[in-house]
């Protein structure tokens, strides 16, 4: 056993600094949620007097009540719909996360028909595929309750629509590799969305209300002069007497949820159960996590307290301790699930990534699953670091980390800069699951260090040329690049362009780490029966 030794003193100046600052990030992540909730609450009114539920009412009831929900990318699109802070609605216009219908963890998919009528947001794409390929990746089940509007014609881009294709595709792979996909057409499923009903195994459509067509009453005029009547064109009776297209036809909203769990319930798929393992809850309070990272991504943090807060009675097994020491890595368990943890207490030296490197390589060998708590500025630079190779050792890190052959999982605690975000497995070295503190920075570089180093090619360059340096305009262009970098730095700007699968409340983190420890086991464990296709001969 080997109980970390807690060093952190919630009465200091620095702690209650630092509290403050997270608490501040906190109450600005879940004022932003609420906004998304508010703006499709709006709706109530004009749902309720055609007996529908509202999006959010739907995902609640088609969830086993009390089960644990882990919705992803909240702040998906944020500040792309409009450019205001004080208006724009982030989530992309879809509401997605993971949990329970009848007992089977699934993924569930939502449109939030709230808001413009269930049009796809910005991001709302980007979301949508990220789900679906965390679905394929862990075998787990799609539920998708349907009602949209479809793309914004206001918003067109081409690429949208071709990328868009996508979607279908990859409900297609669902299927065909086995995992349910049921879908409840709450409204509006039309031209190529049609196909978002279309791609399912299961389909419910709710009398009255469901509409599936590949062109609308106007569109159908338009290009045929034919006139038909949305329901006579695309009904939920048509399409459940008549096409063929639904499966099963509910009386309204409600009642398609129910038939949904239904569907489920008679699913002979494997109800894994949870770990029945023993386990103690960490020594140390989990709520300290909101005061132990400095606002200031330069200061130090001895990330030893915050695993002590995340794992199993405290209790870290580390691994080369005296060797690299700024790299910590380590063995411990969260819920009594085995897990190998790297983290950084400063830059990556040669040392750090060659211990990194057998590490990764020892959990592999062991099936450890393995989590990367990012609090780096980069790989270290400089003339002995480079004689002493830290391309060559920091390249080997990046291929370790590519070619692990375990589940990863990554958390931006702080700092995820350089070629560091990268060997510590950053969005772009596709972890399984990835998660951001409201604190995390990503950039290739510091703003400022982005505005010196053009600084000084500038002068270079000027020197070359024999011309003199404008001081003023120099100052300006180093203002516009940290301007420029800071736009995008920061957490409330990368999970909007779906940089990572969520931002959590620190305190919550071992609560998410068990959730998803669970979901990569128990996919690794599932073998779905994939669907055989056949080619007809003659």
């Amino acid at each position: 056993m080997a109980v970390i030794e807690n060093t952190v003193s919630p009465a200091s100046e620095a702690f209650k600094a630092n509290q403050q600052g997270m608490l501040g990030l906190i109450a600005r992540l879940r004022a932003l949620e609420q906004r998304t909730r508010d703006a499709s609450a709006l709706a109530k009114d004009r749902f309720h007097k055609r007996s529908q539920l509202l999006p959010r009412e739907r995902v609640a009831l088609v969830l086993d009540p009390g089960a644990p929900f882990l919705e992803l990318s909240t702040l998906a699109g944020y500040m792309f719909d409009v450019p205001d802070v004080e208006k724009s609605v982030p989530g992309g216009g879809v509401i997605a996360g993971i949990g329970f219908v009848s007992g089977i963890r699934c993924m569930v998919s939502a449109s939030d028909a709230g808001i413009d009528a269930g049009a796809l947001q910005p991001f709302g794409l980007d979301k949508t595929l990220r789900v679906q390929d965390l679905a394929l990746e862990n075998k787990l089940p799609y539920v998708q309750l349907v009602e949209s509007a479809g793309a914004n014609l206001l918003r067109y881009r081409v690429e949208d629509f071709v990328r868009g294709g996508n979607i279908f595709r990859n409900l297609a792979r669902l299927s065909a590799a086995g995992l349910p996909v049921v879908t409840v057409t709450h409204g509006s499923s039309t031209a190529g969305g049609a196909y978002q009903t279309g791609l399912s195994d299961y389909i419910v459509m709710v009398r009255g209300r469901t509409r599936a067509f590949l062109a609308g009453p106007p569109l159908l005029r338009a290009a045929t002069g034919e006139v038909a009547t949305e329901e006579e064109l695309g009904g939920a009776e048509m399409h459940t007497s008549i096409s063929g297209l639904g499966d099963y036809l509910a009386e309204d909203d409600r009642d398609g949820l129910r038939i949904a769990r239904e569907i489920m319930s008679a699913l002979p798929w494997d109800r894994l159960r949870g770990n029945a393992t023993q386990y103690k809850p960490p020594r140390y309070d989990q709520d300290e996590l909101r005061g132990i990272m400095p606002m200031d991504h330069k200061r130090p943090v001895d990330m030893r307290q915050v695993i002590a807060r995340i794992v199993d009675d405290s209790d870290f097994s580390e691994f080369g301790t005296n060797y690299g020491p700024a790299t910590v890595c380590g063995h411990a368990r969260v819920a009594g699930e085995a897990l190998g943890i790297i983290t950084n207490n400063g830059p990556l030296d040669v040392p750090g990534a060659n211990k990194a490197t057998h590490f990764i390589q020892a959990c592999c060998q062991s099936r450890t699953p393995l989590l990367y708590l990012n609090n780096t500025t980069g790989y270290m630079v400089g003339r002995a670091y480079e004689e002493a190779g830290m391309i060559k050792h920091g390249s080997k890190m990046i291929q370790a980390v590519t070619s692990a052959t375990v589940p990863q999982m990554t958390i931006y605690c702080g700092a995820s800069f350089g070629a560091g975000n990268y060997g510590m497995c950053g969005r772009g070295f596709h972890p399984r699951f990835c998660f951001s503190w409201p604190n995390a920075k990503t950039a290739v570089m510091g703003g400022e260090q982005a505005a010196e180093t053009m600084a000084i090619v500038t002068e270079a360059a000027a020197a070359r040329r024999g011309k003199p340096i404008d001081k003023g305009r120099l100052e300006a262009m180093k203002a516009e690049i940290i301007g420029v970098f800071e736009s995008q730095t920061d957490v409330f700007s990368t999970s909007a362009r779906l940089l990572d699968d969520g931002v959590i409340d620190p305190r919550d983190t071992r609560a998410v780490l068990a959730e998803v420890l669970a979901i990569c086991r128990e996919g690794d464990a599932r073998t779905p029966q994939a669907m055989q296709f056949s080619v007809a001969r003659p």
